[in-house]
């Protein structure tokens, strides 16, 4: 076995040593070849070549710089030619302008090719290589050899110390064969020769096969070993094991990295189209030899995944903030600003949304094209877009009339190639264009069937046209925006429908009178109507009456009880009822309403409602007030002195069971008194009292309006967002002086009606009214006479100039005469129809000792 394997190892020398010297003929050639391409292309994109070339005279540039190179890069020639193969240098000058010895064709077609030829300085290795123009155009070719004699000359050199150390080598490995075996027993652990081939078999498939590049380079920074991966990753030559990682055309940072053998992790690298991420660590840690092991790891994927993801994680978001931040209120015209501030601009550029006129106001829009720009937001405000507010045209080609008639969205990715958009305002389209606006998505705000609108999303910074996930994206925003502005929508045309109903319940205009100067106001809650009302009244004797109230609640239903009080208090005004008993019969009606809401069961019951009633009377300044749960009224004195006087508050109407007390007020002329509802002085920031303080601050002041007074009201108490209706009536007091007063005592006796038509006609005399003196005294003479003949003491008759002349009766009785048509045989019953055929209005009112019974006719 020991000669056996002597032999095997003498010719295993043998076999190296001629192999050796095959070798080293082989690299040889391979140097020369490596050599000539290198200083070729080196010298053909050396700054100022391409340029020599063009110029009169190249020879006279490129020769002292050919020589010059290849003195410093030992070549044996560089040679520099025209597309014709003329040489411009040469290290022979003569030789220079004469016919290049070789093959061109390759380099002319601007590829670089070495060759070995047999030229007139011996076999050599020659490359030749293009020269090439910015356009890859080749203007001229340059080529470099070497004589394989002179790069083969130094291996001839040293094959006999080749063959000495072959020769050492074999001795040595006779005497160390033992040894060697012995330890690569000791080492593969006993493993035979079939197990260690099959271990390097897994390792080599395991290498190759692995999905990350692995580089071995050596502690002089060359290519040792590169997988598969890392020939595919770095597009690595075939012949890149065994070169400089700097010769491997690989990008300065990245060859950097692999030649200075640092330690690295993670460190990315952009290769050609790729993310490397490189890990790099020493081998000689451990004392093995000098160099490195990079792996390397395609991250392209998992970057583009992970922008992918970061993307949807944007729309998410944006979706989200969507849900939050559009229809914070009820108001159509907010919630499309909303949706277009909350787009821009994190998805367009500029968005507008463009809504029907009938959806602004509350209603279903009719199909048509017709629409108004309602919301505008974008990156900058100089947009050529048309204007919030103008009422735009659509015309059928473009693509927003597209999406109305169909109800789906559009996306024009090019503006400029868009002729149905660009039709629809040739000059402003044209702006838009020329803005640097190129992409456009159009979705329709659709709920169910109701197409209410188009939303628009422009791009102009992004260079790319929108897509299908952004339309995807877009569709999703305007499908949540499109409810809230139909539930907006729904709200403005309920909360339309509410006002008109209450404004059509309150009083349009006051009712011509002279006792009180009065300014009012009335404000609607901004939440939603409420049942706030107030009315003034004439009433007989130049009495006025003023009235507020508040139905507990909101919503039509709360407005419609307000009309039903209101058209009640109408009526029992009509009787002269007084305010307690006004009051009383208030409160039974809403006692029935709420019975008949419980029995209906509609959820929608008023638990009841508060009402102020006063009534003034000129004549005597006195003011009778009657409350039902109702805030005080304030009392404003001449000298500018605010009271609340102490009027009794009364159970709020509807409670029943309690009866109503009234406060009977004198008031000096000039007097303001204010009836308010609770709206005022009440807020979720402040008790009444301070409410009630805050009033009194604001009443005080003498010579003040009452129009002034209602204004200084509203400045000081009025909240920015009125969370209740308010209702304010502020009404100066008159008196009626007594010269417009004329009063007579009338006996129990028909005698005395003469005595009281003479007085009459004297003092109608002393008044000018004499074209009135017959009525009157017809009119008096017809109801002294009754309450003498019916009546009971004591008797009294009263006229008042004021709009109109007013006769009033009094006397004891609570016997109230009625209206007939007295037949052809009675004896009584045509006064009182001749009363009613003179005077423009009569009646009848009561008081706590009788009755009155009270005429009015207009002055001429």
């Amino acid at each position: 076995m020991f000669v056996l394997q002597v032999v095997i190892v003498l010719l295993l020398v043998v076999a190296a040593v001629v192999a050796l010297v095959l070798q080293v003929r082989h690299d040889s050639t391979q140097e020369a070849t490596n050599r000539s391409l290198a200083v070729a292309e080196t010298f053909a994109n050396a700054p100022g070549t391409r340029e020599a070339l063009s110029s009169p005279d190249p020879t006279a540039v490129l020769q002292p710089r050919a020589e010059a190179a290849r003195e410093r890069s030992k070549v044996d020639f560089i040679v520099v030619l025209n597309t014709d193969g003329i040489r411009y240098t040469h290290p022979k000058p003569d030789r220079i302008g004469k016919k290049f010895v070789g093959t061109l064709e390759p380099a002319l077609e601007g590829r670089s090719f070495t060759e070995e030829i047999t030229g007139t300085i011996g076999p050599l290795v020659q490359a030749v290589v293009p020269v090439k123009a910015d356009d890859g155009k080749v203007v001229g070719l340059v080529s470099a050899g070497i004589t394989t004699e002179n790069v083969g000359g130094v291996a001839d050199r040293q094959l006999p110390l080749l063959l000495t150390a072959a020769a050492a080598a074999l001795a040595l490995a006779l005497g160390g064969t033992a040894l060697v075996s012995r330890r690569l027993l000791r080492q593969t652990h006993g493993l035979g020769p079939f197990e260690m081939t099959r271990m390097y078999e897994h390792h080599d498939a395991v290498l190759h096969a692995v999905r990350e590049g692995v580089i071995i380079a050596s502690g002089e920074g060359r290519l040792l070993l590169a997988n598969d991966e890392a020939h595919r990753l770095l597009d690595l030559p075939r012949d890149a094991e065994g070169r400089h990682v700097l010769e491997l055309g690989l990008d300065t940072d990245t060859a950097g990295l692999l030649a200075s053998g640092r330690v690295a992790t993670d460190e990315v690298h952009l290769v050609g189209d790729r993310l490397l991420a490189i890990n790099q660590r020493p081998t000689d840690l451990k004392g093995g030899p000098a160099g490195s092991v990079a792996t390397l790891r395609d991250s392209t994927e998992l970057r583009a995944l992970s922008g992918k993801a970061e993307v949807a994680r944007e729309h998410l978001k944006l979706l989200y903030d969507a849900g939050v931040g559009i229809g914070t209120g009820l108001d159509v015209t907010r919630t499309a600003e909303e949706l277009a501030e909350v787009a821009v601009p994190r998805f367009a550029d500029y968005v507008t949304v463009d809504l029907a006129d009938a959806v602004l106001s509350g209603e279903e829009p009719e199909a048509g094209t017709d629409l108004r720009r309602t919301a505008f937001s974008g990156i900058r405000k100089d947009a050529p877009l048309y204007p919030v507010g103008e009422r735009i045209r659509f015309v059928e080609s473009s693509p927003q009339a597209r999406s109305i008639g169909t109800g789906q969205a559009v996306v024009e990715p090019s503006l400029r190639e868009a002729p149905g958009w660009l039709a629809q305002d040739l000059e402003r389209t044209a702006q838009v264009v020329e803005y640097g606006i190129h992409s456009l998505i159009i979705v329709p705000v659709r709920v169910g069937h109701l197409v209410m609108g188009v939303v628009n999303f422009w791009r102009s910074e992004k260079p790319e046209p929108f897509d299908e996930e952004e339309l995807a994206l877009a569709e999703e925003l305007v499908a949540r925006a499109a409810v809230s502005i139909d539930n907006a929508r729904r709200y403005t045309r309920e909360h339309t429908m509410a006002v008109t109903l209450q404004r059509s319940l309150l009083p349009r205009n006051l009712p011509e009178q002279s006792a009180l100067d009065i300014a009012y106001r009335y404000l609607p809650a901004q939440a939603g109507v409420g049942g706030d009302w107030f009315d003034v009244l004439p009433l007989s004797g130049a009495r006025v009456a003023l009235v507020v109230g508040d139905v507990v609640g909101h919503g039509l239903h709360a407005a419609a009880t307000m009309g039903r009080l209101r058209t009640a208090v109408h009526n029992f005004s009509a009787l002269d009822l007084p305010p307690d008993e006004l009051l009383g019969l208030l409160d039974e009606l809403v006692g029935r309403i709420d019975q008949d809401e419980a029995a209906e069961d509609s959820g929608a019951a008023i638990t009841g409602a508060t009402c102020l009633y006063a009534v003034y009377d000129p004549t005597s300044r006195k003011c009778t007030v009657a409350r039902a749960g109702h805030p005080p009224p304030a009392v404003v004195s001449p000298d500018g002195s605010v009271e609340f006087p102490e009027v009794p508050a009364g159970p709020p109407l509807g409670l029943g069971g309690l009866p109503f007390e009234t406060a009977e007020l004198e008031l000096e002329e000039g007097s303001r008194l204010v009836l308010y509802t609770d709206g005022i002085v009440e807020d979720r920031g402040r008790d009444i009292d301070v409410g009630l303080e805050l009033l009194r601050t604001a009443l005080a002041g003498a010579d003040r309006s009452p129009e002034d007074t209602c204004q200084g009201v509203l400045n000081a108490l009025l909240p920015d967002r009125p969370g209740d209706d308010i209702a304010l009536i502020v009404a100066g007091t008159r008196a009626l002086g007594a010269d417009r007063i004329a009063e007579w005592q009338v006996p129990s006796d028909p005698a005395a009606v003469g005595e009281v038509r003479a007085s009459v006609t004297r003092q109608l005399a002393e008044w000018g009214l004499d074209d009135l003196a017959f009525a009157t005294e017809l009119m008096l003479s017809e109801l002294v006479t009754n309450a003498i003949r019916y009546g009971t003491g004591p008797i009294q008759v009263r006229m008042l100039r004021d709009r109109s002349l007013i006769c009033e009766v009094f006397d004891g009785s609570n016997t109230s005469p009625h209206l007939r048509y007295a037949a052809s045989t009675d004896e009584g019953g045509r006064g009182l129809f001749l009363v009613a055929q003179l005077a423009e209005r009569w009646g009848t009112r009561y008081a706590p000792t009788g009755k009155v019974i009270w005429t009015e006719q207009p002055l001429p």
